[in-house]
């Protein structure tokens, strides 16, 4: 972890396995924040194949939401990108729709999420199995 005055950053890994997947990594941001006040907490997704979202989880919406980039972004022949497993050039599209970063506001070290809100990272690419998340807490 690094510690600037104003910025401290820290590193996660965390294993997708081989399956798309909506993976929240909320209670990972909250305990990184502890002993935090107030500021900014950037997510960032250093990958050309996965994004960070903010959205409701447990209720069906992060199969929901793989089900869309399913429909949207169909794991088939017609991608030019084509290293990888089939329909693998998908994935290297899938960050133009979901982005790989995400910042929430902090107060008194906890995350300003709504009541149904997650922050999750999205990884459709089954050819990684381990992904890499950078959170960095910037305050004023």
């Amino acid at each position: 972890m690094r510690d600037h005055s104003r910025m401290r950053t820290e590193i996660f890994q965390f294993r997708t396995g081989d399956q798309a997947q909506v993976r929240d990594i909320t209670e990972t941001c909250s305990s990184f924040l502890q002993a935090s006040d107030e500021g900014l907490l950037n997510i960032f997704v250093p990958h050309a194949t996965a994004g960070v979202a903010i959205l409701e989880t447990g209720a069906g919406s992060d199969a929901d939401l793989l089900a869309a980039l399913g429909d949207l972004l169909p794991a088939d022949g017609r991608w030019q990108h084509r290293h990888g497993s089939p329909g693998h050039g998908r994935d290297h599209v899938l960050p133009a729709l979901i982005a790989p970063y995400a910042t929430v506001p902090v107060v008194a070290g906890q995350l300003q999420l709504g009541t149904w809100q997650s922050v999750c990272l999205v990884d459709t690419n089954v050819d990684n199995a381990v992904r890499t998340v950078r959170l960095s807490f910037v305050t004023g």
